[in-house]
């Protein structure tokens, strides 16, 4: 059985509360920081289902309130409207890497996370943070696997009649349609966004992960269609990617909502919930698990990860006798 630990680390913007769920199993596990999105908390819906599950198959898993979400730890409603109308898309960027610093380095969880098994997997919005996230130089070849739900492919999802709007009053209103709050998206991130154009560009930087990468999304997505998947994808199979072209998959669910089904308070997992999951769980273990120190055994996975795409023809589609390898 798991347990949950709370942490609060100073984070680049101010205080970051997050949860660690530790599984049973004693010494260094793989670990998986988990990102929320737009108007998402640590706590909402699926997410503590989500992190006990990992959990119980052995990944230590890292679950955090992005420092502009304005919400605290216990609560279901923004508290702080001041830190959500300061927020910006590379505000949240940074939380997340102070996040993956600190589970690297043994802060949040000493002496339990291998830094050499370091997954991600961000959901709408915190989907695009952990895609820029697992691009960057630093955590290219750090961050061992990716997975997102419901992920943008870009963060500039406004119209131009919204942007004049958002430059004349000072802040964009947005309602929570869940509690009904009325809030309000700050200047600072349409300038953040206009003015950060190329280091907020999600689909180049997908362009740039290397970790394998599943892309999970829901067919019936009624807040980030389903073509962001696909552009993602396509994106993700740049031939500037190389091998890790070949270890990126793509699961549209049927039938699925922007939250596979999900609610907050959660009620239970729905049939696509339960697919985006089994698929999620199987992919972080394939991958981290296959990951040692020792570099052999990173080797050994390389190769086994490039038979296995050449067999199915992902590297040559049409051109492979799998039974000639």
């Amino acid at each position: 059985m798991s347990e949950t630990h709370p942490f609060v680390l100073t984070g680049p913007s101010g205080p970051l509360h997050g949860l660690v769920d530790l599984p049973a199993p004693p010494g260094p596990r793989p670990a998986v920081i988990i990102c929320h999105g737009f108007k998402g908390f640590m706590e909402w819906g699926f997410f503590p289902h989500l992190a006990t599950l990992l959990a119980e198959r052995g990944m230590i898993v890292v679950r955090f309130n992005l420092w502009g979400s304005g919400m605290r730890p216990g609560e279901d409603r923004v508290s702080d409207l001041a830190a959500f109308r300061a927020d910006t898309h590379g505000r949240e960027i940074a939380d997340l890497l102070a996040i993956l610093e600190a589970a690297a380095d043994g802060r949040l969880a000493p002496g339990r996370v291998d830094p050499s098994r370091l997954g991600l997997l961000g959901h709408s919005r915190g989907g695009g943070a952990a895609i820029v996230a697992a691009a960057r130089p630093e955590w290219r070849e750090r961050v061992r696997a990716l997975v997102t739900w419901a992920a943008v492919a870009t963060f500039d999802r406004y119209t131009q009649d919204q942007k004049a709007a958002w430059r004349r009053d000072g802040f964009l209103p947005v309602v929570n349609s869940r509690t009904g709050q009325e809030l309000q998206m700050g200047l600072e991130l349409l300038e953040d966004l206009e003015g950060n154009a190329g280091a907020l560009d999600v689909e180049r930087a997908a362009g740039r992960v290397a970790a394998p990468w599943l892309i999970v999304h829901g067919e019936e997505d009624e807040t980030v269609p389903a073509d962001d998947a696909r552009r993602l994808e396509r994106a993700a199979r740049e031939p500037d990617r190389g091998p890790a072209a070949a270890t990126t998959e793509l699961l549209l669910v049927p039938g699925a909502s922007h939250t596979f089904g999900a609610r907050h308070p959660f009620a239970g997992p729905t049939p696509q919930l339960i697919q985006a999951m089994n698929a999620t769980q199987r992919w972080l273990r394939r991958h981290l698990a296959a990951f040692r120190a020792d570099t052999h055994g990173r080797e050994i996975a390389d190769l086994l990860a490039i038979l296995e795409a050449a067999a199915d023809g992902r590297l040559a589609p049409g051109r492979v006798d799998p039974s000639r390898l």
